[in-house]
């Protein structure tokens, strides 16, 4: 990739100069016009600022009325999305962003809000990697580059009963895109239970050429014992019944190892904390829901894995699964029932495949 052109910027080549600029829209400018941020006379923060007039903070946020849906951003390119913030109020969960690139008819990205920022449980927790960082108490940040050609917009939707409010802000670079950059996809599916001896579904038979960038998971737990025993595999191009790429374990793929346990004895003051939370740049283990004796009664986990300095490749097609295995008498495998929800991270090019539809509103709930 060239330098100059404004993507792909890293350490290595943050000095290399460049003829992109660099805008931002927020609800303080919907446009990203030069020179048009600050002007509101009307907004979510037109009260607080009555004494002080325009450019005092007028409109900060925007409001998402129940079964509203709304454009954040309407970009004409070239260029690139480069990093995204937001903080929502109400159910993450029924909070549904939608990215088009290029007035490609159908979404490319199709996601709740949460689970798309790695947050999937409707509940904060940290996250401090290189695609994605959750800071307290809801601040949910994307650094994944969206490059785009023609046109790029995004939207939001409420699909919850009650209102809710929207902070946002999107800046991105205008700038040549070269050939062979490709659109940033992501999926959102949820098997609620998983049915008996069958497969979690991250990724259904993508086609087109492209890499497959990350994995985000979260998962509940619905029997006693250890649960991440099963295979992530990866169906590359003229694969059928077995796979070019299979793993040896849930947790071992995100990371980890030997049930992300440390023992309960190696816990001091951490009772039932057996589980090691952690955080890094590539994988994580990021949130355990421990049952609490009263209405948490079920473990939960959220866990990501970004293949940034590995991305998996594909010429063709892609589809990738998850199995859910625990154990049971005997050292044998328990296939189990439980409750996957999962976001697959691909750049691919266009023209791609419509998404399969979300689930409605209460398969998608949290309970």
């Amino acid at each position: 990739m060239e330098y100059h052109s404004g993507l792909g910027m890293n350490m290595a080549n943050l000095a290399y100069l460049s003829k992109a600029e660099t805008r931002s829209i927020s609800p303080e400018n919907p446009t990203g016009e030069p020179g048009r941020g600050g002007r509101a006379s009307d907004g979510t923060g037109a009260r607080a600022s009555r004494d002080l007039g325009v450019g005092w903070k007028v409109s900060p946020s925007i409001s998402l009325k129940a079964g509203s849906r709304q454009t954040i951003a309407d970009i004409e390119g070239p260029g690139a999305i480069q990093h995204i913030w937001l903080t929502p109020t109400g159910m993450w969960r029924h909070l549904i962003l939608r990215f088009y690139w290029d007035d490609q008819k159908h979404p490319s990205i199709e996601c709740p809000v949460g689970d798309f920022f790695a947050n999937g449980w409707g509940r904060y927790a940290q996250v401090s990697s290189l695609a994605v960082c959750v800071n307290p108490l809801s601040g949910l940040n994307s650094y994944w580059e969206m490059p785009f050609r023609g046109r790029a917009r995004l939207e939001v939707e409420n699909i919850g009963n009650d209102d809710a409010v929207l902070y946002y802000q999107i800046t991105y670079t205008l700038t040549d895109v070269p050939e062979n950059i490709g659109y940033l996809h992501a999926h959102f599916r949820r098997s609620n239970p998983l049915p008996y001896k069958d497969v979690h579904t991250v990724l259904e038979r993508v086609e087109g050429e492209g890499h497959y960038v990350g994995t985000y998971i979260a998962w509940g737990v619905n029997n006693t014992g250890w649960w991440g025993e099963g295979e992530i595999k990866f169906y590359l191009d003229d694969d059928h019944e077995y796979p070019t790429i299979c793993g040896t374990g849930t947790e071992d793929y995100f990371g980890g190892s030997y049930d992300f346990d440390l023992g309960l004895e190696k816990v001091p003051g951490r009772e039932g904390a057996g589980y090691q939370e952690f955080t890094t740049p590539y994988s994580g283990l990021s949130q355990v829901i421990r049952p609490d004796g009263r209405y948490d009664s079920q473990q939960r986990f959220s866990m990501y894995r970004w293949h940034i300095t590995d991305p998996i490749r594909f010429r063709q097609r892609l589809s990738v699964t998850i199995q859910a295995l625990g154990w049971r008498s005997g050292g044998r495998y328990l296939p189990l029932q439980d409750d996957i929800s999962s976001v697959a991270y691909w750049y691919q090019s266009l023209p791609s495949k419509p998404l399969s539809p979300l689930p409605d509103p209460d398969y998608l709930e949290i309970v």
